[in-house]
């Protein structure tokens, strides 16, 4: 499997409670149809530091979560973590340490790695976000291709079905997605990569570069502190 997409290329798994369960897979992307039952077993694990706030859903006494907030189970809520007003978590969703899911913004079926930011009429399904990821206001990951057929995923020019009908994205570790941006089903972004704004973007991006549209993406220059 090319290493764009392998799980060790992508996201540092010590920075969410599914890091030892998503070290099963080669790719992330694969743990997508089974991230309910991750979710079920991380609820049986919990220290007494967490708290069941209503039937399936947990939260870190620490966590912030907005009376206007709508949470289903199974849910996770990690230390720090901040739900803001009117979110809606609609089950089988984790949302790691320090994490923030904003205004309006929609989460189902996802894994949200620690310190991710969806702050702002986001829609995150059948996705997993990594450390530090962040997603600009209005960016969505759609999860459904418009024909209803499964997600495939072209790598190196080779089709790969992942015999999934909803597959949103895998982002890496530190990505940037700018505002009003779809990621179609099936994408995944590198580690630091950054995509601009009201982009519509498609497939694998490459860790380090930053995405202006699908003719010019260009490798980015390392800081000295990187």
């Amino acid at each position: 499997m090319t290493d764009q997409i392998r799980t060790d290329s992508l996201l540092d798994l010590s920075h969410s409670l599914a890091g030892e369960y998503l070290k099963k897979y080669e790719s992330p992307y694969l743990a997508i149809p089974h991230i309910k039952e991750i979710i079920l077993d991380i609820q049986s694990r919990l220290p007494d530091d967490y708290i069941q706030i209503k039937e399936g859903v947990f939260a870190h006494k620490t966590a912030t979560i907005a009376p206007s907030a709508e949470i289903i189970a199974p849910t996770v809520i990690c230390a720090g973590a901040e739900i803001r007003h009117c979110a809606y978590i609609r089950g089988s969703a984790l949302i790691g340490e320090n994490s923030v899911v904003g205004n309006s913004t929609e989460v189902k079926n996802a894994i949200i790695f620690d310190n991710v930011q969806v702050p702002h009429f986001n829609y995150v399904g059948d996705s997993i976000l990594g450390y530090k990821s962040h997603m600009g206001a209005g960016s969505f990951t759609s999860n459904v291709k418009s024909d209803k057929t499964n997600v495939t995923l072209s790598v190196d020019g080779e089709k790969i079905e992942t015999g999934m009908r909803k597959f949103g994205a895998v982002l890496g570790d530190f990505v940037e997605v700018g505002c009003n941006s779809t990621l179609n089903p099936g994408t995944v972004i590198g580690r630091h990569t950054n995509v601009y704004p009201n982009s519509c973007v498609r497939g694998i991006i490459p860790a380090w570069h930053i995405y202006k549209n699908k003719e010019n993406i260009v490798m980015k220059i390392k800081g000295e502190n990187d």
